[in-house]
């Protein structure tokens, strides 16, 4: 407040800042959200406007608390999305050859749709400049194609991908899957070496595997079943019903093996996503936004996770897991998923500010960070990629300090239960080896934990299972076993 009051309001150029900061006050001002939601439930008019992240420079969202739609999917990428995909592109293979001293030949990318809704495709962009192609906008801004980029220019071998796009993506955005899907076939049938045209060589590949089958050969885009939204992964991490890598990989292979494209909409193809995954060097996804991240729902880790361990499992080898960053268009970067992990941990998991802050919504707020170290704990079942000390940490902040312990003594026992189980499950599966001090403590404290809720439950009849967990049925889960025999073999 002491540098506003320093500031020059009259000179020209504070002026139209100034007044640009009014403008926004009123709009906000203007966000009548409850009285737009009783009008619309009385059957009055509410007005459209359009939907989108103020942090990304939309102010044209506000006011809200109007009927907001999301966008033209045809103008998907748009030309700055798609610089922006192509920064993400040249990023991710500089990363990876500096690792590996060689080309990635195929990339494992998690489309989801906040990449159309909230950054106007620039994965999408991503995704065609790694195969080696661009769009082609009419003059009204328009995506009408792609044209591909000759080699010379392109400068790098031709990347493929596998794709596993989310349901939302698939449903809300078929035009967007179709563009990609064409594109993979166009590049595909190049008459261009192997080695600078890996779609073509993996292609080549699966023809000689198929009887020749060319469209079976080009299937990159991958979902769950139509009209079902998971990845089947987390399903199987929240209810403890896997041993190893190769348990969490056929239930990703199982759910996911429903192919997309031009001509071709959620038939099953679990032969043709293994054979995909099995060429994977990297998997991958992005962050767009500081309000939404990679513990912010199960699906990241089921979906994104899921992927690198059937990835790994199938492929016979360490497969990279990176995360892009566009939150600032202007400083693109990609990282690996380990230090993704890290910065959200320590921005917000372990941050004092956002732990209080979650405090203060007593019952739902200690829920939610149970959620959160449960997405944690999903993480490292899936892909490893979490440090001990990450988990150390959470045992020390939420279930070994006597504050901390309190509140969730008070507001939600269950949900400290569940943070306490969780812990004590990663580190009897070898998913954590924790400081002394950390494994010496939690048992004991998980009995005290348990003493709590019987006392507040009185004796409990019936099955009993705290905090937030998936019930799932042994019968459900032999179902899910004997079906995925059927698929895999």
């Amino acid at each position: 407040m002491e540098i506003l009051k320093k500031i020059d309001w009259g000179k020209p150029e504070w002026k139209a800042v100034k007044e640009k900061i009014l403008e926004l006050n009123r709009k906000i001002e203007n966000s009548k959200e409850i009285e737009s939601l009783l009008n619309g439930f009385s059957g009055g008019y509410t007005p459209p406007g359009p939907s989108g992240l103020i942090t990304r420079g939309r102010d044209d969202v506000l006011p809200t608390g109007r009927n907001f739609y999301s966008l033209d999917p045809y103008r998907v990428p748009t030309p700055s999305a798609f610089e922006v995909g192509k920064k993400l592109a040249e990023k991710l293979i500089e990363k990876y050859l500096q690792e590996e001293g060689y080309y990635p030949e195929n990339v494992a990318i998690y489309w989801q749709c906040t990449d159309i809704m909230w950054s106007d495709g620039e994965g999408m962009g991503q995704i065609m400049y790694l195969l080696g192609v661009k769009p082609v906008w009419l003059s009204n801004g328009r995506v009408k194609g792609f044209e591909v980029i000759p080699l010379q220019e392109l400068g790098r071998p031709r990347i493929d991908v596998t794709i596993r796009v989310s349901g939302i993506t698939r449903d809300n955005f078929p035009m967007c899957i179709e563009l990609i899907d064409s594109a993979v076939q166009a590049v595909a049938e190049l008459s261009e070496p192997v080695e600078m045209n890996f779609v073509r060589k993996h292609t080549l590949e699966n023809m000689e595997n198929n009887g020749g089958d060319f469209r079976s050969a080009t299937l990159r885009i991958f979902c769950s079943m139509p009209g079902t939204y998971q990845a089947g992964t987390q399903l199987a991490v929240y209810a403890s019903a896997w041993k190893e890598e190769k348990d969490l990989a056929e239930v990703f292979l199982y759910w996911n093996g429903y192919a997309y494209g031009k001509g071709i909409w959620g038939e099953s193809k679990y032969r043709e996503l293994a054979n995909a995954l099995k060429t994977v060097d990297i998997t991958y996804n992005k962050v767009v936004s500081d309000e939404y991240d990679l513990f912010g729902c199960c699906c990241y880790f089921g979906t994104h996770g899921g992927m690198t361990a059937a990835a790994r499992h199938l492929s016979g080898k360490k497969v990279k897991a990176y995360y892009g960053d566009t939150r600032n268009p202007e400083h693109v970067e990609v990282r690996d998923l380990a230090d993704e992990i890290r910065r959200v941990v320590r921005t917000k998991l372990l941050n004092p500010r956002w732990i209080e802050g979650m405090k203060r919504h007593g019952y739902k707020g200690a829920g939610d960070i149970s959620k959160r170290i449960g997405r944690v704990y999903g993480w490292q079942a899936t892909t490893k990629e979490v440090d001990d000390w990450i988990f150390d940490e959470i045992a020390r902040k939420f279930v070994m300090d006597a504050e901390n312990r309190k509140f969730f003594e008070e507001h939600n026992l269950w949900a400290l239960e569940e943070i306490a189980r969780r812990l004590i499950e990663a580190m009897e599966r070898g998913l954590w080896n924790p400081s002394e001090d950390v494994k010496d403590a939690l048992k004991s404290l998980y009995l005290e934990i348990e003493g709590w809720i019987e006392e507040k439950m009185g004796d409990i009849k019936g099955d009993f299972q705290g905090g937030s967990v998936d019930v799932v049925t042994a019968e459900e889960v032999e179902y899910w076993k004997n079906k995925m025999k059927e698929v895999i073999g």
